[in-house]
């Protein structure tokens, strides 16, 4: 009857964690109690409980907790991607403005609308080109010039807040695999301490560990192995973090100089190279697509500066003044148009000798710069450039969009087979409750029949 009655109680603790994702099934094991010998014979004494197995397959837990720093790394860099994306204004993939410099959307300072933006340059001076003497086509390549270089100031600026974002989910997510780590190490101490002191394995403590190194996974790339005590040892990028249940060490974020934060052990000083988990798709994607993109932003800036300055500081205003910029900085954030241009658009300098204000030799000189290639931007046009910057983006946060795809089929496949193998299946508890139900319920009418028999015998004696 105690067998029976502790099997139905297991069969309870299934059907209650039934919607735990976390829980895996268990099952009763039962063997025959120590028989007796008579004069007859070897008398069986009934059935004892012989243990309460969980039923896990260790291959599927393993290859989960590695498909989970896969999903993790990925889904952390399409998310990043998609802010970039965001921060461009507009779908990457919509990012194809034609030469001439139209545009589908509306945006201002997105993809179509920067490049946009750029054959306007070029076409604006071609209009002064045209009439070098016309102080509206002047105001108008000065107010094309002030919302080019806003654009890319904006864009920069977004893009480098994406970086900013990027470094602080790095902190956060150390923050919070170094709380896993440390759960770890003391389940590995529970679990040891329970199975030492009762003979038996602690079920529900090793269904939270894996849990939480699932969790764990996640965040960065894991290596597990698991002693004879039950407990676990577990690296990160080759460095020992829990030795059963000691915490060796733990993740920090450091700055190595760069601004641009990495990840080492806190204790050894090791440096670590997380290829998994959400912290290795950040690192990843801030120093791979993100960096590409802003990097190739400033170069864009930096020699649409350089050529215009170039063509530009050799020509003549109305008033016969030269050798001034037409831009100034130096790169993406900092691009601006020489002060004094807007108020008073006739120190343009367009012409390419002095005191002919019908001249626009210098302007048509700048304007031609659409249609040239630039050694420096590896021998494109400013406009193939950019789209060029944007393309690789895009193919970046495409094989991320496939990648997180993939990761998803597999981690639903994964699922599935465990789910078959450690799923509580209701109808089969249901069924298994029923049939322990009157086990114990049968047990207890052969306790009964004894009983009376015994009082028969007593009662005949005694008569």
């Amino acid at each position: 009857m105690q067998a029976q009655q502790a099997a139905v109680t297991v069969t309870g603790q299934n059907l209650a964690n039934a919607n735990n994702p976390a829980y895996a099934r268990q099952r009763v094991n039962f063997q025959t109690s120590d028989p007796v010998p008579l004069v007859g014979g070897i008398q069986g004494t009934g059935v004892q409980l012989a243990s309460i197995q969980q039923i896990r397959d260790s291959l599927l837990d393993n290859q989960i907790t590695d498909e989970a720093s896969v999903g993790g790394f990925w889904t952390a860099s399409q998310s990043s991607l998609q802010n970039a994306e965001t921060e461009l204004g507009q779908f990457l993939n919509q990012a194809a403005a034609g030469t001439d410099g139209t545009s589908s959307s509306s945006s201002g300072t997105g993809a179509q609308g920067m490049a946009a933006q750029i054959d306007g340059l070029f076409a604006a001076f071609q209009s002064v080109a045209t009439d070098p003497t016309s102080l509206p086509a002047r105001q108008a390549l000065v107010s094309q010039a002030q919302s080019l270089a806003g654009s890319f100031n904006q864009v920069a600026s977004r893009l480098s807040a994406v970086n900013g974002n990027l470094n602080s989910s790095i902190r956060t997510d150390v923050d919070s695999a170094n709380k896993l780590l440390s759960d770890i190490s003391n389940l590995n101490n529970e679990i040891a301490r329970t199975e030492a002191a009762t003979g038996s394995t602690a079920n529900d403590l090793r269904d939270l560990r894996q849990q939480k190194l699932e969790s764990l996974a996640l965040l960065t790339n894991v290596q597990t192995s698991t002693a004879a005590d039950g407990t676990l040892t577990l690296s990160i990028g080759g460095v020992a973090m829990v030795s059963g249940a000691k915490l060796n060490d733990t993740l920090q974020a450091y700055d190595p100089g760069s601004g641009q934060l990495l990840i080492r052990a806190a204790t050894a000083g090791t440096a670590l190279n997380v290829t998994g988990g959400s912290i290795g798709g950040a690192i990843d994607t801030r120093d791979g697509a993100l960096a590409g993109l802003r990097t190739g932003l400033d170069s864009l800036a930096s020699q649409l500066i350089t050529q215009v300055n170039s063509a530009y500081s050799a020509g003549y205003d109305l008033k016969g003044n030269t050798g001034a910029d037409f831009f100034t900085g130096t790169n993406a954030a900092s691009i601006g148009v020489t002060s004094g241009l807007a108020d008073d658009p006739a120190q343009v300098q367009a012409a390419g000798v002095v005191g002919a204000a019908g001249n626009g030799a210098v302007a048509l000189s700048v304007a031609r710069l659409a249609k040239q290639s630039n050694a420096s931007l590896n021998n494109e046009t400013f406009g193939d450039a950019y789209s060029q910057v944007v393309t690789d983006l895009g193919n970046a946060l495409s094989n991320a969009n496939d990648q997180v795809a993939n990761h998803q089929a597999v981690t639903s496949m994964l699922a599935q087979q465990r789910d078959s193998v450690s799923g509580v299946s209701l109808e089969e508890e249901m069924t298994n409750l029923m049939t322990f139900q009157k086990a114990y319920q049968a047990s207890a009418q052969i306790i009964s029949t004894v009983n009376l028999m015994l009082q028969s015998l007593i009662a005949m004696k005694s008569g």
